[in-house]
């Protein structure tokens, strides 16, 4: 459990940034920054890549309840997990810390706040936030640990 800091990192990132997209940004108006990135403030009421966006409303106790089962299991593994799984236990805390942000965002504002916006001329990327990068980080980080553990095995 020594890696909840991380997931608290992540946490008081995720939600400082998300109070300053709120304060500083208006709604839809891109700020660029750098060639190819904005900060734009957009609300998610649905998941990942706004999947059930437009729903009646009901997808956000859905997202909530699924995400405190994952943040659960998350806590449960991170707890199980050995001095020597560093990569893995790295991985969860930061799914976690991301997870518990957007899971807050749902409980006060009943979305979810995006301000990270990546394009390409015409095409954006769907906008995102710190939770959200830590989620695919963490994820990118257990899946090159599976692949790694893979060869290891195969290795011996």
């Amino acid at each position: 459990m020594k890696w909840l800091w991380v997931s608290a990192v992540v946490l008081l990132l995720d939600q400082a940034t998300k109070l300053l997209a709120e304060a500083m940004l208006a709604m839809h108006q891109p700020v660029p920054v750098v060639p190819m990135f904005a900060l734009t403030k957009v609300y998610n009421p649905g998941a990942a890549f706004s999947i059930l966006g437009d729903a009646s409303g009901w997808q956000r106790w859905f997202f909530v309840a699924v995400t405190l089962g994952i943040s659960l299991f998350l806590l449960n593994w991170l707890r199980r997990l050995g001095t020597q799984d560093r990569r893995i236990a790295f991985a969860l805390a930061l799914i976690l810390g991301g997870a518990v942000g957007n899971l807050i965002d749902r409980l006060v504002y009943g979305h979810v706040i995006d301000f990270l916006d990546v394009y390409y001329g015409d095409w954006h990327w769907p906008t995102f936030n710190v939770a959200d990068s830590a989620i695919s980080v963490g994820a990118f980080l257990l899946i090159l640990d599976a692949l790694m553990g893979h060869k290891k095995a195969a290795a011996r």
